[in-house]
């Protein structure tokens, strides 16, 4: 990953440079002439992003009067415009607005290029990046951190299946605890039978791999909270829809991508820790593949619960709700402040609302609500919130059991919701991330593919909590 270093004396033949300015700002002696009057004209323009091509690399520019998300998206701008030769750049300013640019040009140069033959000429040559030494050290170490965290989640979520099964996803996740400092838990098959985790091992029926369940546990000194805060993720490392099998094209060709929950969660926790947020926070992960050989389960089935419920089986392509269903009963042991899962859950969320933000809903109290809608400001990885009336309940009872596990064809992504909450005791609230997690295009520092979705989103919240 890029290096985030304060800056040194100013080097233009070995560096390009971002200029986060305003009219007033003076600049460095050492620059040309050409560079000075460039940036006169800059000013007087409407343009907000410009730059000069040097004999060694670029000089950008850019006003610092924008909003926190378009300096983002420069940053990402920029990165686009390096070749393989340019290896460094410096930042030139004196406002928080470099931290913006810097954000989006750092989380922009994620790379998933390991299956490639030539991936090292894939490569990309920046290495180092150099912010004033007015900037803290400590808002450094939070951004490198904040892009650690992110580009963990992405690298789990473009792995494909051949890479990560269950098993592996546990692993990767324990691989953490030394960097972090939080604890990690594996239960395997035998475990998970024990505990009768019903949804869970029914899910997992169907695989010749199996499942697990991975509690993660940062629990720093003197926190902030007496009860943990709980994140539960949606595991399934990949989805054929089981014997309700998916379509392939736009569908089950990337389903790889139905962890996407599993590796927020995780990313929030590994990010808390690595900034030793005062918050005790417990990460939930019930992994498995869905798939429809051995002897998977069907449509037609009643399972027992973890709790005790049991739950018609209607479609077996509704899978993360049968796995995040058990998670959420085992957090009640904790007796949790709050409990948040993230879920790539329904296709009713994008369809509603796209890729531009998260599907939420629950019951907990609205000022839990509102930090989460804040953080989802201040981040850009935005949440709406949809209605959560008890009416929407009755759609998943079934005739024969407890309950079934899908609704109407109206409101999925609310039925899904109540169906979970049914088997959370403590106040809850319910992220369907199916929509901002994968994007089948390149966007800005999103990127294309896996994106880490709300990784910042959660982590942002958490330090708002007291």
């Amino acid at each position: 990953m890029i290096q985030l270093k304060h800056s040194g004396e100013l080097n233009l033949l070995f560096s390009s440079i971002v200029i986060v300015s305003n009219k007033k700002t003076k600049l460095d002696k050492s620059l040309s002439d050409e560079v000075h009057l460039f940036h006169k004209k800059f000013h007087k323009g409407e343009e907000k992003f410009d730059f000069l091509k040097t004999l060694n690399g670029f000089i950008f520019f850019v006003k610092e009067d924008q909003k926190v998300e378009e300096l983002r998206v420069l940053g990402a701008k920029i990165i686009g415009y390096l070749t393989k030769e340019n290896t460094s750049i410096h930042f030139i300013g004196e406002s928080d607005a470099i931290l913006a640019v810097a954000e989006g040009l750092l989380l922009s140069s994620y790379q998933f290029i390991a299956y490639f033959k030539d991936a090292e000429k894939k490569k990309l040559g920046l290495t180092e990046v150099f912010l004033p030494v007015d900037i803290s050290q400590k808002k450094i170490d939070e951004l490198v951190s904040i892009a650690k965290a992110v580009f963990w989640a992405r690298d789990r979520v473009n792995e494909p299946v051949s890479h990560l099964n269950a098993s592996q996803l546990a692993q990767h996740i324990a691989d953490l605890a030394p960097e972090a400092g939080f604890s990690v838990q594996i239960l395997e098959k035998t475990q998970i039978e024990s505990l009768k985790m019903g949804g869970l091992l029914a899910v997992n029926r169907g695989s010749i791999d199996p499942p697990t369940f991975t509690i993660v546990e940062y629990k720093p000194e003197k926190a902030i909270n007496k009860k943990p805060i709980i994140l539960v993720g949606k595991g399934v490392v990949y989805d054929t829809g089981g014997l309700s099998l998916k379509p392939t094209p736009a569908s089950m060709d990337v389903m790889k991508c139905d962890m996407a929950g599993g590796a927020c969660v995780v990313g929030a926790v590994y990010l808390a820790a690595l900034q030793k947020l005062k918050v005790h926070v417990i990460a939930l992960v019930p992994a498995t593949d869905n798939r429809p050989g051995m002897n998977a389960y069907t449509p037609g089935d009643v399972i027992t619960m973890y709790d005790g419920t049991t739950v018609e089986v209607l479609n077996t392509d509704a899978e993360g709700r049968m796995i995040l269903a058990d998670a959420l009963s085992y957090a009640n042991k904790f007796k949790p402040e709050l409990v948040i899962d993230a879920a790539t859950l329904t296709g009713a969320a994008v369809r509603a609302i796209g890729t531009k933000a998260s599907v939420v809903m629950g019951n907990a109290d609205n000022k839990y609500f509102d930090l989460l809608e804040k953080s989802g400001n201040e981040t850009h990885e935005r949440v709406v919130r949809f209605p959560f009336w008890d009416d929407y309940a009755t759609e998943m009872k079934s005739t024969i059991a407890d309950l079934k596990n899908i609704g109407s064809a109206n409101a999925g992504m609310i039925t899904a919701g109540k169906f979970l909450e049914h088997f959370v005791k403590a106040p809850y609230i319910h992220m369907d991330i199916a929509g901002p997690a994968w994007l089948d295009t390149k966007e800005d520092y999103k990127g294309q593919g896996g994106t880490g979705a709300c990784v910042r989103l959660l982590y942002n919240f958490l330090k708002k909590l007291k």
